[in-house]
Order: C-alpha cells, then structure tokens, then sequence
C-alpha cells in the first residue's frame, strides 16, 4: 500500500438515506440532537474534523434510511448554512442540494424574551431573518431581535 492510499478515509456507503456534509466542526453534535438522530433506531455514522478542500475541516453525518423534510433542513441551515445534503437510493446519488436560511422560521426557535407570548401561552414562535450571515432574526410578536437562537423543544 503507497503512502497516498494510506491517508484516505474510507467510511461505508449507505444503501438508501441521507449523507449531510460540509458541518462546522464545532456544530456536529448539534446538528445530530436537533434532528433528533440520538435516539435514531438505525445506524448513524458520524465524523468529526475530517480533511476538507473548501473549509480546511468539516464534519458529517451519514444516516441510514432517514430522508429530512423542508422544517429538518431550516434547521440544519441555521446551525450549519454551508452544509450540503445528498440523498442516497441504492447507494447511488439521486439529489444533492446545500441547506439555505429560510426568509422566516416557524416552530423551530424560542424568542429568548421571557414576557413575549410565545413563552406564556402555547403559541408557535415565528421570525423574520433580517440578516443571514451573520445570522439575526426578529420575533414576529414581541419584535426582539436575536443573534443568539435557542431551539424550542
């Protein structure tokens, strides 16, 4: 075996699901307990500061038989907006397409002013995304602005 065989990573392939790639290193395991993949019943490969052309080091996340719907990938986009997501059918690429910040967000965040409604009552949080990187948002009812997102539960 040559030096150069040596120094590639080979991770198994999936039969059928979704590979979601190019994740800050740092927003791994978040990415995993929002999606709610720590208690997926299949298997999740998982890797952490592996080599990247684009960003020096990236993490991934490779999950058997799971295909995300619209509301999973505006919440992987607001922790990890450079991630790309590939869909996986009899281990071949059928759909490849990086996550975006949606204009508004629905459901997903908690306002982090204790008095507005949302906190009080059970209604579900909307924002307005007023700027995208960095990331700033406004609540729909109280209209504080966020830097820092909390994820509702």
């Amino acid at each position: 075996m040559t030096t150069e065989n040596k120094k590639e990573l080979i991770v198994s392939a999936i039969e059928n699901g979704t590979v979601i790639d190019h994740i800050p290193v740092n927003t791994v395991l978040m990415v995993l307990n929002i999606l709610g993949l720590n208690d997926y019943e299949d298997e999740v490969l998982i890797g952490i500061n592996l080599d990247s052309k684009k960003y020096s080091k990236k993490g991934i996340i490779k999950v058997r038989n799971k295909y995300f719907e619209q509301h999973d990938l505006n919440k992987i986009a607001l922790v990890a907006p450079n991630a790309t997501l590939i869909v996986i059918k009899n281990y071949e690429v059928v759909e490849k397409k990086s996550v975006e910040i949606p204009d508004k967000i629905e459901k997903i965040l908690k306002c982090i002013n204790p008095n507005c409604i949302t906190n009080k009552e059970a209604i579900d949080s909307k924002f307005i995304v007023k700027e995208k990187d960095p990331l700033k948002i406004q609540c729909h009812y109280c209209e504080k602005t966020m830097t820092n997102i909390r994820f509702a539960e």
